[in-house]
C-alpha cells in the first residue's frame, strides 16, 4: 500500500511539474510576443525598427550567455573546432536573424492573431525542407496532412479582415528561414552529436546573428534612427523586453528537458489559441469567422500531425524496449550455456579423476 502510495505520489508530482513547465513557457512566449507588438505596432508604442529590436536582444542574451558560461560557470561551453563553428553554427544563426528580423517585422502590419494563423504553417515548411534535404521520408498520409493545414491556413488567410500581402510575405518568409533553421540544427549539430542547450545556443549563436543583422540595419535602419529622437532607447522598456527574450530561451530549455520537444508543440497550440483569443478580447483585433473556420482546420491538421509523431515516437520506444529486452534474454542464454558447458568440463574432470 505504501508503495503504490509512493508511486502514485511520485506521478501526481510529475503531472504537476510537467503543467508548470507549460504554463511558464506558455506565459513567457505571450508575453514576449505581445511585448514585441506593442513595442513594434504604430498605433501602440510606435517603435517600428524590427531590426534594430532584434539586435538589442542578440545583444543582451550574448551578454547574459557570455557571463553564465565564462564568468560564473554555471554552464559548460562545448567543445567547437573553428571548422565546425564556420560550416554548423554560422548558417544556423544567419537562418535565426533573418527568421527574427522577418518575424519581428510582420508585427507592423499584421494582427498577432493573423500571424498565430499563420505560423500554423511550420510544420508544413519543416516537413517539406526536410524531404528536400532528404532529412524525412515522403509519405503520402503526412502530405496530405500538410495539405489539410495549408488549405485551412489559406481559409484563413481568406477570411482577414486586415490582410497585407507585404506582412503575409514577411511572416511566411520567417516560417520558411525557422523551418530550414531546424532541419539544419539536426543535420548539421545532431547528427554530430552536439547538443547545445538555449544558454551554449546563446553563447554560439547570438553574436553571430547580431553580425549578420548588424548588415541590413546600417543601410535600413541606422539613417532612419539618426534622423529621429528614436535613437535614443527606454531603457526600462527594453531592458524588461530583452530579459522576457532571454526567459524564454531557457523556459524552452526547461520545457523540451524535462519533458519533449513534443509536449512544446502541443503546448504552443495551446498558447495560439489564447494569443488569438486575447487579441480579440483586449488588443480588439478583427477576428472573423472564416478566421476561425480556417485555422480551426489548420489546427485540426497540426492536432493530427502531432498525435502522429507520438504515436511513431511510441512504436520506436516500444522496439528498443523489445530489442534490449531481447539482447537481455540472449545474454543470459549465453551465460547459462557457458555455465552449463562449464559444468559438463569439470564433472567430465572428476569423472576422470
Amino acid at each position: 500500500m505504501g508503495k503504490g502510495s509512493a508511486l502514485s505520489d511520485g506521478v501526481v508530482k510529475k503531472i504537476v511539474l510537467s503543467y508548470t513547465y507549460v504554463a511558464i513557457w506558455i506565459f513567457l512566449s505571450f508575453t514576449v510576443i505581445v511585448y514585441n507588438k506593442y513595442i513594434l505596432d504604430r498605433k501602440l508604442y510606435n517603435w517600428p525598427f524590427p531590426i534594430s529590436l532584434t539586435m538589442i536582444h542578440m545583444g543582451f542574451c550574448s551578454s547574459l550567455a557570455f557571463l553564465l558560461v565564462r564568468v560564473f560557470k554555471l554552464v559548460e561551453p562545448v567543445s567547437l573546432s573553428r571548422h565546425v563553428y564556420l560550416t554548423s553554427v554560422v548558417p544556423i544563426g544567419a537562418l535565426y536573424s533573418l527568421s527574427l528580423w522577418l518575424s519581428n517585422s510582420a508585427y507592423i502590419y499584421l494582427s498577432v492573431s493573423f500571424i498565430q494563423m499563420l505560423k500554423a504553417l511550420m510544420p508544413v515548411a519543416v516537413y517539406s525542407i526536410g524531404i528536400m534535404l532528404k532529412k524525412d521520408a515522403y509519405k503520402n498520409s503526412t502530405m496530405f496532412n500538410m495539405i489539410a493545414i495549408s488549405i485551412g491556413v489559406a481559409i484563413a488567410a481568406y477570411g482577414e479582415a486586415k490582410y497585407d500581402s507585404w506582412g503575409v510575405f514577411l511572416q511566411l518568409g520567417a516560417v520558411v528561414f525557422e523551418a530550414t533553421r531546424l532541419v539544419l540544427i539536426q543535420i548539421l549539430l545532431t547528427s554530430k552529436g552536439i547538443n547545445l542547450n538555449p544558454i551554449t545556443s546563446l553563447y554560439y549563436v547570438a553574436p553571430s546573428c547580431l553580425a549578420f543583422l548588424s548588415i541590413p540595419w546600417i543601410f535600413v535602419e541606422l539613417p532612419v534612427l539618426k534622423e529621429t529622437s528614436s535613437f535614443h532607447l527606454d531603457f526600462l522598456i527594453f531592458g524588461t523586453n530583452s530579459l522576457c527574450a532571454f526567459a524564454l530561451n531557457l523556459a524552452v530549455f526547461l520545457l523540451v528537458g524535462k519533458t519533449s520537444a513534443l509536449t512544446m508543440n502541443v503546448a504552443g497550440v495551446v498558447k495560439d489559441w489564447l494569443l488569438i483569443a486575447f487579441s480579440w478580447s483586449v488588443i480588439k483585433d478583427t477576428v472573423t469567422p472564416v478566421n476561425l473556420i480556417g485555422y480551426g482546420l489548420a489546427f485540426l491538421g497540426v492536432g493530427y500531425y502531432n498525435h502522429s509523431k507520438l504515436q511513431a515516437l511510441k512504436a520506436k520506444d516500444a522496439q528498443k524496449k523489445t530489442q534490449q529486452a531481447d539482447e537481455e534474454g540472449g545474454r543470459l542464454l549465453a551465460e547459462r550455456e557457458g555455465s552449463g558447458a562449464a559444468d559438463g568440463v569439470a564433472k567430465k574432470g572428476d569423472t576422470e579423476a
